[in-house]
């Protein structure tokens, strides 16, 4: 562990605060004054020996010698500046300065590597193991709702195992055995908006007014219809969050992801002193959304080791079993062999795991991909009419629909463009104390020497800037940028140095497990719910945005809209919904007939 919670300065909220909390009590006013002083004394002894120590190993490290941009802060480095990276094309400004592989400063002035260069980032992805995430983001996922013993924050021999047994739950023959559930949430969302339509079209708009659609959050929607998908084919588990705005553990999920947070130094500082995140302000929502998590989980657990109990001795055949998470999780939990083993609190880290993680990356995707459309209404009318051509009642839809040439592109594209996952961090941890990351291309370091290798040592961080990787003109051309879905017709030979698990882009992580493998294990899951849904939605609504509008992208673990006028609202996607073919006046910009239909936010409990 990074910072305060280190071999010499063993300060826990559970060891010495609570041994420390009690004796206090015990004692008499005048000598508790005297201890309290005591103890904070010992407490800023111990931050500052952590604190001295990472001061210490950042001295010393050879990333120091690499080029990069000036640190503005040696307190906050270039932390604030990285915080909008999303929205000033910061990564790729640094790059075409500095090169594919460059330091940032960070804390107290620390050298972290940056590499975008193609053969360093497969070497550092594919070598999961000796690259694992860093403590501080392992904890931070944990304390959203992940836990730390599931298969987003464990490392090593645990997530080896974890990944070997979950694997089957997203087979083909599993995916497909689900699919009937993607269609259906599809249809009820579509249904539901529809509706909205129709009662906003009822009501008589004022004069000013010009009918280009009912303004509708597809954010919200598209989460609580995500949720309700990875609930109930994953877990058995019914949300109805599409009709229910009361679901205890759909509002606790929201609660954690619904805030288009600001940067903060308190935040950054509580990353590495684990003591700290006490004075967080997410305590209290993340400690009800992992209780009611838990309650839920364990019910869940109970329900189907009793089934599943009975079904493994009364059938043979393994393929008689269920196929879905919770089936496979179960079996493991009553299976005799510790390699295919895990225990009751690996299953409810894993439960939290996929219901945050599989519903809020599917739902940030498809409402990027909407925005996409509306930008470009040309490329979603080609779109809607090849749609189209595939009719509703076809025998063979779903293979059809998941080798559909031109939604395929569009998917690719947009994916390409708007990651769900903006970047990702990593540690060096090689056993041997120090590595060298082999480059592409070479750089030049601070004293003019040419580099082949990048030198690391044990502890220090490394970012791949998923991102921009995947916008970057180095690789895609001038137009790298733009949306262009033909461009996967005939792509440019030069994607094919990305190390990409899924069409040469970096979305879903790479494709080259070497020594550990961190890739989205539901990666086919996702493009089948993102294929189903723009297929249902686009056949009978279209889509569009205010011109006036301002769409800003916010990383909050998963990179998701927010409006720039209407910061106080927080994460949001207002798109302007209207009836495929419906009439309309000739729009005058930022005009938009009054909405009547309740639309998600409105009341307070937007998820």
């Amino acid at each position: 562990m990074l910072g305060v919670a280190h071999d010499t300065a063993a300060v826990s909220s559970n060891g010495f605060g609570n041994a420390l909390l009690l004796r206090l009590a015990s004692l008499a006013p005048s000598s508790m004054s005297t201890l309290l002083v005591a103890a904070s004394f010992c407490l800023f002894l111990c931050s500052a020996s952590g604190l001295l120590k990472i001061i210490f190993r950042q001295q010393i490290s050879p990333l120091r010698r690499l080029r990069g941009p000036p640190s503005p802060s040696f307190f906050m480095g270039n932390l604030a500046a990285m915080y909008d990276q999303e929205n000033n094309n910061l990564i790729a400004s640094w790059e075409e300065e500095h090169g594919s592989a460059f330091i940032y400063h960070g804390l107290f002035g620390g050298c972290r590597l940056m590499i975008t260069d193609p053969r360093a980032i497969a070497y550092v992805l594919g070598n999961a193991y000796d690259y694992p995430k860093p403590d501080f983001v392992r904890d931070s996922l944990a304390s959203m709702a992940a836990g730390h013993d599931g298969l987003l924050t464990s490392e090593g021999e645990q997530h080896k195992r974890q990944r070997k047994i979950i694997t089957p739950a997203f087979s083909v023959a599993s995916i497909k055995a689900v699919m009937p559930i993607f269609w259906e949430k599809a249809s009820e969302l579509r249904d539901i908006w529809l509706r909205i339509v129709d009662d906003n079209d009822a009501t008589p708009a004022p004069p000013q007014a010009c009918l280009i659609g009912t303004r509708i959050d597809a954010l919200a929607w598209l989460g609580r219809a995500t949720l309700d998908i990875i609930g109930l084919a994953g877990f058995g588990y019914a949300f109805n969050s599409l009709t229910d705005e009361s679901n205890e553990l759909a509002l606790a999920f929201a609660s954690v992801f619904s805030t288009a947070r600001k940067f903060r130094v308190m935040t950054v500082l509580q990353a590495w002193f684990p003591i700290l995140r006490s004075f967080r302000r997410e305590n209290k929502v993340e400690a009800h959304t992992r209780e009611t998590i838990r309650k839920i989980g364990l019910r869940l657990i109970t329900e189907r080791k009793t089934a599943e109990s009975g079904l493994t001795y009364a059938k043979t055949s393994l393929e008689e079993l269920g196929k879905d998470l919770l089936s496979v999780l179960i079996r493991s939990n009553l299976s005799t062999s510790p390699a295919q083993q895990m225990s009751t609190e690996e299953i409810l880290c894993q439960i939290s795991t996929f219901m945050a993680a599989g519903h809020e990356t599917t739902a940030s995707a498809l409402v990027w991909i909407l925005y996409a459309l509306t930008k470009h209404p040309d490329i979603q009318t080609r779109l809607r009419a090849s749609l189209l051509e595939l009719p509703p009642a076809f025998s063979r839809l779903d293979d059809d629909l998941l080798r559909h040439e031109y939604l395929d592109c569009v998917v690719r594209e947009a994916l390409r463009l708007y990651s769900p996952v903006s970047s990702t961090m990593r540690v060096c941890a090689a056993p041997r104390g120090w590595d060298e990351i082999p480059l592409a291309s070479s750089v030049t370091d601070r004293k003019g020497r040419v580099r082949e290798t990048i030198a690391v040592r044990r502890g220090d961080i490394v970012s791949v800037p998923i991102a921009a990787v995947n916008r970057s003109k180095e690789i895609w051309g001038e137009d790298a940028l733009e949306f262009k879905p033909e461009r996967w017709l005939n792509p440019p030979s030069s994607i094919n140095a990305i190390p990409g698990l899924w069409s040469n882009i970096l979305t879903f992580l790479n494709g080259n497990p070497v020594n550990g493998n961190r890739a989205c294990i539901g990666y086919k899951f996702a493009l089948a719910e993102i294929k189903v849904f723009l297929y249902v939605l686009l056949r009978d609504l279209e889509f569009a945005i205010d011109p006036e509008t301002v769409i800003e992208r916010k990383v909050n673990v998963v990179t998701r809209p927010s409006v720039k006028s209407e910061p106080e609202r927080g994460n949001q996607m207002p798109l302007l919904v209207r009836r495929v073919g419906a009439a309309s006046a000739a729009p005058a910009p930022g005009v938009v007939k009054p909405k009547v239909g309740k639309e998600a936010g409105d009341d307070g409990n937007e998820p």
